[in-house]
């Protein structure tokens, strides 16, 4: 996101997809999100996919509650953007967008990893946030 909100990846894709590409250039680096115009410019070069795939229960808590808590504390996000409780309304707002979108990207998730030119990829398909905790864990004492 830019000032304003501005989603860099819809207003100058060129751009983006070349931020993108300048940031898995190296030989080890870690990406997070899924944007569609770029998932297969990543997905080529990457080992591993992390799919946080939680309930709709978890995700709808977790976008409120953080929706919450930034509208409280007006922290800074990034390039000035703040959270603003007005544009909770908006479709695209996070808690809007997480609830009109996560039946069809989690079926869309699934069968894109299906796909054979995505067959090289370690899938971690994490189902609850205790096994997020647990990779994590792992990762810091060498492991996965």
């Amino acid at each position: 996101m830019e000032r304003n909100w501005e989603a860099l990846s819809q207003t100058n894709p060129d751009e983006f997809v070349r931020r993108v590409s300048a940031a898995i250039a190296a030989d080890a680096w870690v990406c997070d999100g899924n944007y569609g115009l770029v998932r297969d410019l990543i997905w080529r070069r990457a080992t591993t996919v992390v799919w946080l795939d939680y309930s709709r229960a978890v995700v709808m808590y977790r976008v409120i509650k953080r929706s919450v808590m930034r509208a409280i504390d007006r922290q800074e996000l990034w390039a000035g953007n703040r959270e603003d409780w007005r544009h909770w309304w908006h479709a695209s707002h996070p808690i809007r967008w997480a609830w009109s979108t996560w039946q069809d990207r989690r079926r869309r998730f699934e069968a894109l990893l299906n796909h054979a030119q995505y067959r090289h990829l370690t899938v971690l398909r994490l189902q609850r946030p205790g096994e997020a905790a647990t990779v994590i864990e792992s990762l810091k004492g060498g492991g996965v």
